[in-house]
């Protein structure tokens, strides 16, 4: 290999989901060349399709790397508008020579960028896309036969013992052009309009950027590791990472957790391979994505699409996305998530039980709303649960599994801790986390503190005896 000779016209560093300088392969290629580099962020035209909470929480993220390139005498560039025109535009103005960037594995955004590559290399410009944002890249775990896995326990077995690449360290500096070309204001772009007041409720639960991401895993695995396996079903219980909005935004990579992971399984803490499962439960949610991309929006087993799913707005619907239905376990799980922007995972499984087995609704209007709701949102981890729940996915709930929320608490929450937690109604004296979700939640939803509890609009019994006919009656139609 020849080697390379540093110039003066720079790579653009194309940041996308991976708002880090720690383990970021992109990076790490376009500081190793010499050359100066020019961070950049393109709010695209993908991007204009963001949940208000999601799009909120990005902001949040590209402030905060924005200061930390500050530090270290470099900058975070921000543009709007089509990503290709964008680059082809900054390319002009900064005669940059390459463009680096960390893979996608949706199917628009594979189609936006095999486009992008495909032009800047017949214009003569280095086009890499870089790995990083996942331990093994989707098209390199087959089964033995061949082909794609579609059961999750499957896929555990066959990556838990592969090599994981090492972590790379981040650059000491990051070198700058002679001119920096212009960027827009961050706060024009106004990511956090579409969440009104909830903004400032919501923006107190994140923790923001690498450093707190680092922090947060670290202290994950020195103190509640070793109970994760049992204690993370429990809701009250502070026994998660709580890591999903920073991986969803990749202020931490998941080769960092699964190496310190691994080390935690080693030192013998018994919680951590549950821990490392994990992990891996997300990168087959990616896995299933890049191979069966309608899985985004269709349901993945073809023989669901028979089943008489509601997809009505009605005033049902507008109870359960409020919190409204009278049952404490999806109430509060409602609650938590206008409070914090996150919900905990048994949470999200009984709220989406309740809706699409009990209410009988579509999977997709749950799968819209968490979309617009969560600060960790993630497009393969989201629709995957929501299957998962439904029935319709891969390694689904089976059809009789439907969860009697009240069964729930009282085997999850016995003392009611969650309950109180997020619940106002009825407590002469209700927590602030309670009274927030007053604060965050639309003016127009007129509820308030002092209003008594909801009633329940349906009856359990009854609303499981309903689901398991129509699920009957799918079974009997498709022979």
């Amino acid at each position: 290999m020849t080697e390379h000779t540093p110039s003066q016209a720079p790579i653009i560093w194309w940041l996308r989901r991976d708002l880090r300088l720690v383990d970021n392969p992109a990076l790490a290629a376009a500081v190793a060349t010499g050359d100066p580099v020019i961070p950049v962020f393109i709010f695209d035209t993908l991007d204009e399709g963001l949940g208000a909470a999601p799009r909120f929480r990005l902001g949040l993220g590209l402030a905060h790397l924005a200061r930390r390139l500050e530090q270290m005498g470099s900058r975070l560039i921000l543009r709007r508008g089509p990503a290709q025109d964008v680059l082809a535009n900054l390319i002009t103005e900064c005669n940059a020579q390459a463009v680096h960037w960390t893979r996608a594995y949706d199917p628009d955004a594979i189609v936006r960028d095999i486009g992008i590559k495909n032009s800047l290399k017949e214009q003569g410009i280095t086009a890499r896309s870089f790995g990083g944002n996942l331990l093994f890249e989707p098209w390199t775990v087959e089964t033995k036969t061949g082909g794609m896995y579609r059961v999750y326990s499957p896929y555990w077995k066959a990556v838990r013992d592969r090599d994981v690449e090492d972590q790379i360290a981040p650059p000491a500096k990051v070198p700058k052009p002679r001119q920096w070309p212009v960027s827009d204001d961050l706060d024009s772009w106004q990511l956090a309009s579409a969440m009104r007041r909830g903004a400032d409720i919501v923006a107190q639960y994140c923790r923001v950027g690498e450093e707190a991401a680092q922090a947060r895993l670290d202290e994950f695995l020195h103190n509640r590791v070793a109970d994760y396996k049992v204690a993370r079903d429990f809701p009250a219980i502070d026994a998660t990472s709580g890591l999903s909005e920073n991986l969803a935004w990749g202020e931490i990579s998941p080769r960092r957790m699964w190496h310190h992971g691994l080390e935690a399984q080693r030192a013998g803490k018994p919680g951590a391979e549950t821990f490392l499962k994990e992990v891996v439960w997300r990168e087959f949610a990616y896995h299933l994505m890049f191979h069966t991309p309608h899985i985004l929006t269709q349901n993945w087993r073809p023989e669901w699409e028979s089943f008489n799913w509601s997809e009505r707005d009605d005033e049902a619907v507008d109870a359960w996305r409020r919190g409204q239905t009278g049952y404490n376990f999806v109430d509060a799980a409602m609650r938590e998530m206008y409070v914090t922007g996150k919900m905990h995972n048994r949470a999200r499984m009984i709220v989406a039980s309740f809706l699409t087995k009990h209410m009988l609704t579509h999977w997709r209007v749950g799968q819209k709303w968490f979309e617009q709701c969560l600060v960790d949102w993630d497009p393969a981890s989201n629709a995957m649960g929501w299957q998962w729940v439904a029935g319709s996915g891969p390694d689904a709930s089976p059809f009789f599994r439907i969860f009697n929320p009240d069964g729930q608490l009282d085997k999850f929450d016995a003392k009611g801790s969650y309950q109180s937690a997020w619940i106002a109604e009825g407590q002469p004296n209700p927590p602030q986390t309670a009274l927030d979700f007053y604060a965050a939640i639309p003016e127009s939803w007129e509820l308030l503190a002092g209003n008594a509890r909801a009633v329940p609009f349906l009856d359990l019994k009854g609303g499981r005896a309903r689901a398991l006919e129509a699920y009957g009656q799918r079974e009997l139609a498709d022979g």
